[in-house]
């Protein structure tokens, strides 16, 4: 009879625990998880679409934590693909379902509102605009001390670091980063300040920004070596404690002499051990230091075979000039090659100097673009219409640039255009220093396959007399030298469209 109670109380025991695991997975909904499934797929339009749907779903049961999971989210696959203004608005939805939740307490409603304001501040600093993501910052600041949650609090303190980084403020970066090691290392949470430093060494690689990395990797190292000295201390301390127990015991135990001489014995191996904790102590210390060293010195190694490999391509373009000016320039073969070893040097030049500013100058807008389109109309089919669509503004661009990459782009756009086709180039003002120019055209587009592959140098191997694909490379290479970006859009499909950002 007790043998059967027994296994029913271990039989409901497991029930429960299954239960519980049940409830823990349906905690997302279906929605969420297939949104989830399509992000890792790298499926962003997609994925957006499904975390929207999860979104109301989530808002429409007053389910307010994971209606701000998935808001949130939705913003960032929103400017994941630069469409900064949808995730703007979008935050504000998030936000009202926060305001219209009335069960939660106001320390609740503070460390959710907390999350959404993060995503305004990751925007900003992709956006590069200091004061903007400073006031989120502040923003930030006062919702972590409303909500008193000590992850918000570790949060906060991560923010401000990757803030300060990410606009060059080192020494602050470097002080609000010490102040979040100490606060985890003095609460021996090791393995969390480890995951800190590594997530922002991620980002900082992500982002593009070496100074970040390097100061990152620098901190990274001097933490990992303190935390190795610290645990050693722990363990001689430790150790310690245990011969002073040991002491102690022998003080109230009789003394004998083979009571004595087990004590002593006993004290002789923990010193040994002692000894050689030291020893395995220094050797990690110096493996740790040997591997700092190693680390720089690939960094390093890594930056100067970027500058030798743009180098060694600019000496292939020049050394082949005097030759290929030899040739017969009226064959196709030999005006492609030529064409080939130009685009070579002009992308390895830009490659080279990107961390060089260039400069900008006042332009009439309409003017300037009523001209490069002008120079096209002659190369496109019959039936083909123009719409300009610029205001009568002026604008600080870098003209060489801007006009290299609108001519490549409209160029293009004449070629595939088919028969009564459409082309259309507008120019927006985005904001006080961002701009925007977005050519679409009504060809037959660009497969959804390569679209991820056409801005990358040598992604194929062509035929040059059909183009040697370094067309769109270069011009993105140029689009961020002044600080912005070329893209397509994906959402497009009745043809082809590339979106010019530009930042004054």
């Amino acid at each position: 009879m007790m043998m059967n109670r027994k296994f029913f109380v271990s039989l409901i025991g497991m029930l429960l625990c299954c239960v519980v695991m049940m409830a823990q997975e349906i905690q997302k909904s279906e929605l969420q998880q297939r949104a989830e499934e399509e992000e890792t797929r790298g499926k962003l339009a997609s994925a957006r679409s499904l975390y929207l749907r999860a979104f109301d779903d989530y808002a429409a049961k007053g389910q307010t934590k994971e209606c701000v999971t998935c808001g949130t989210k939705v913003a960032s696959l929103y400017y994941k693909e630069s469409m900064y203004k949808e995730a703007f608005e979008f935050l504000h939805h998030v936000e009202r379902a926060i305001s219209d939740n009335r069960e939660l307490g106001a320390g609740e409603k503070a460390a959710l509102r907390y999350y959404v304001v993060k995503e305004r501040l990751q925007m900003y600093i992709r956006l590069k605009k200091s004061a903007n993501a400073k006031e989120q910052l502040n923003a930030m600041e006062s919702l972590a001390n409303a909500a008193k949650d000590d992850a918000v609090t570790n949060d906060m303190l991560y923010s401000k670091t990757t803030y300060y980084y990410s606009f060059g403020q080192i020494s602050e970066g470097n002080a609000a980063f010490k102040v979040m090691a100490q606060k985890l290392t003095e609460q021996k949470e090791y393995d969390k300040v480890d995951e800190v430093y590594k997530t922002l060494i991620k980002n900082s690689r992500r982002m593009g920004n070496a100074s970040m990395l390097a100061q990152t990797y620098s901190s990274y190292m001097a933490w990992k070596d303190s935390v190795d000295a610290l645990a050693f201390a722990d363990e001689i301390g430790s150790l310690q404690q245990q011969i002073k127990t040991h002491e102690a015991s022998i003080a109230e135990k009789d003394g004998s002499l083979k009571t004595r001489k087990a004590v002593i014995i006993a004290l002789c191996v923990l010193t040994a051990i002692l000894a050689g904790a030291l020893v395995l102590g220094a050797f990690v210390l110096l493996y740790f230091i040997s591997v700092r060293r190693k680390q720089n010195n690939i960094i390093r190694m890594a930056n100067e075979s970027n500058a030798q490999k743009a180098k060694f391509i600019c000496n292939i373009a020049t050394h082949m000039a005097p030759t290929l000016n030899k040739l017969d320039k009226s064959k196709p073969e030999v005006k492609a090659l030529m064409d080939f070893s130009e685009h070579m040097q002009t992308f390895a030049e830009l490659e080279s100097g990107s961390s060089e500013e260039v400069e900008l100058e006042d332009t009439q807008m309409l003017t300037f673009s009523e001209a490069l389109v002008n120079e096209v109309k002659g190369q496109v089919k019959s039936g083909v219409s123009f719409v300009l669509n610029v205001p009568r503004m002026t604008a600080p661009i870098n003209k060489e640039y801007v006009t290299h990459i609108l001519r490549h782009l409209l160029a293009n756009a004449a070629y595939f255009t088919p028969e009564n086709g459409k082309i259309t180039l507008e120019f927006k003002k985005r904001s006080p220093h961002k701009y925007q120019y977005v050519l679409t055209d009504s060809g037959e587009g660009i497969p959804e396959e390569k679209q991820s592959s056409i801005f990358i140098p040598f992604a194929e191997v062509k035929d040059l007399t059909e183009g040697d694909g370094l067309g769109l490379p270069i011009c993105r290479q140029m689009a961020v030298k002044m600080g912005g970006d070329l893209e397509i859009d994906p959402q497009f499909t009745k043809g082809a469209r590339f979106v010019l950002e530009l930042h004054a």
